[in-house]
């Protein structure tokens, strides 16, 4: 690796650390270049390296922030590259920590909006790793509310200080021209003044947080979910994060009780979610894992432990997608570990059905049918006047006929798949498009596995032709994955003809 060029000083904090950890300078190399490895980097140092670094040379690039996190998880307390003595240069392991207080958790939660809302490109393109779970879910499910989050009155005359303050934009006063400009089309579209103006340029980081405020951070959290389900994540996924920088983070800054504080922490983490969703969707997965590990964080802050496990279960669905089936499976039961019997049926149900996903994509029939069935059955035992929270209304009967369709799929059984997928497609609302155009891929997959494929053709172009109208990479790939299954029968005419009707999309 390029290294700066020596410095006079030698780094009299590093060696410090080195001796407390008990490292030899081989053993600190080596522990860097694994971590590097969960990161998708290929790095090649050794003992000289260290040598190096304590002479007074910088490492470029990631390499600063790998070295915090390794004597981080060896000493047990949050460590940074200015900690080390070393200049932090894109922290690639930023996002991930699980904060041991809440003040942390703003801290480290406003940071990746502040990236991720600027030019900060490689945030959006660092590798989802399977390793960075085990810590945030380990922390969670042993840890519990925080004492206290309350904030209190700003004295008169002075404002808080915000870390790196200087260097923020000015704030807009509300994200209508980004949500209802460009980025989104069609007559689905809500007028501008369906976002909640609040008073993000007028407020100030002293700003006393009213439920007004939590209402309206609730309100653009319904907005921006109906934009992601009609046109996918990429339509106005950065109008959200620029949201979050501008809205939300004032308001963590701001003053606030003990009540109101845990209902903020709690919009927070539903926003925070939702922001690493939209990022899922366009194939930002080291990004939205980031966002992910911050929601549960947030979650626990505001003391609800069925939003932390609803987030471990978009976890566990964005690990099926990338085909880590096993780190699908244990994400899904330590939800159901962490919430335990308590929980709402429709909230069982939905953690069941995101285990049975995992067995799906392992193979294994006997664990997934029998996740199906407790999912079914807790799904029969709610009723509709049952208490569940907003966020898991969206689980009916149309959400689980998709979960067997997909699984039954997965496990190559193409007949169930094609009865639950067809029973699906006819209770789902037209507004979740892009749900609708997945199961519609599964369809005419269960239809090609059966040997109709002609069916299977029809229902793949009425796909591919939404997805055209779509910003989601998922919906994208979910077409190109039916494609791959065409290719044997490419010389047939429903192939050809398909691929005639998907040129024509452009």
């Amino acid at each position: 690796m390029t290294e700066r060029p020596a410095q006079r000083t030698p780094n009299r904090q590093l060696a410090a650390l080195i001796a407390e950890a008990g490292f030899s300078n081989a053993g600190l190399a080596r522990r860097v270049d694994q971590l590097g490895l969960e990161h998708g980097l290929d790095l090649r140092y050794d003992k000289t390296s260290v040598t190096r670094w304590l002479r007074g040379q910088q490492p470029r690039g990631t390499t600063p922030a790998l070295i915090a996190e390794v004597f981080t998880r060896r000493l047990g307390r949050r460590l940074t590259a200015q900690d080390l003595g070393l200049d932090a240069c894109a922290p690639v392991y930023a996002g991930l920590e699980f904060a041991a207080g809440p003040e942390e958790a703003v801290d480290i939660v406003s940071g990746l909006w502040r990236k991720d809302s600027g030019s900060h490109a490689e945030l959006r393109k660092i590798a989802f790793t399977p390793a960075g779970l085990v810590v945030p879910s380990r922390d969670w499910l042993i840890g519990r509310a925080d004492d206290k989050v309350a904030r209190g009155e700003p004295v008169a005359g002075r404002v808080p200080a915000q870390p790196g303050a200087a260097a923020r934009r000015p704030v807009p006063a509300a994200p209508t021209a980004a949500v209802t400009g460009s980025s989104v089309t069609g007559s689905a579209a809500p007028p501008a003044a369906a976002v909640p103006r609040q008073r993000g340029a007028e407020r100030g980081l002293g700003h006393r947080v009213t439920g007004g405020d939590i209402a309206a951070l609730r309100s653009v959290g319904e907005l921006f979910r109906t934009l992601d389900n009609a046109y996918g994540g990429g339509h106005a996924r950065q109008a959200l994060v620029r949201y979050l920088e501008h809205e939300c983070e004032p308001m963590l800054r701001g003053s606030y009780g003990e009540q109101t504080g845990r209902r903020l922490f709690a919009a927070a983490a539903d926003l925070t979610r939702l922001a690493g969703w939209t990022s899922y969707d366009i194939a930002a997965h080291g990004l939205a894992q980031r966002y992910f590990v911050q929601a549960l964080r947030l979650s626990q802050a505001a003391g609800d432990r069925a939003y932390g496990a609803y987030v471990l279960v978009t976890m566990s669905r964005q690990a099926v997608y990338l085909g880590h089936g096993r780190e699908a499976v244990q994400l899904a039961r330590v939800a159901q570990q962490g919430i335990g019997t308590t929980a709402p049926p429709l909230v069982q149900a939905l953690l069941h059905a995101a285990e049975a996903r995992g067995h799906g994509v392992l193979g294994e029939v006997r664990a997934c049918t029998a996740s199906l069935v407790r999912a079914e059955r807790a799904l029969e035992q709610s009723r509709p006047g049952d208490e569940a929270p907003h966020w898991a209304r969206f689980f009916d009967e149309a959400q689980l006929a998709d979960e067997f369709g997909h699984c039954h799929r997965d496990l190559q059984q193409f007949r169930a798949a094609a009865q639950h997928a067809e029973r699906s497609l006819q209770l789902r609302a037209p507004s979740f498009a892009r749900s609708r155009l997945f199961c519609r891929v599964v369809l005419a997959t269960a239809r090609l596995g059966l040997g109709e494929l002609d069916q299977a053709c029809q229902l793949g172009a009425e796909a591919a032709g939404q997805a055209a109208e779509m910003r989601s990479v998922r919906a994208l790939e979910y077409i190109r994955d039916f494609e791959r299954r065409l290719e044997p029968y490419k010389d047939a005419a429903p192939v050809r003809g398909y691929r005639d009707k998907t040129a024509a999309l452009g």
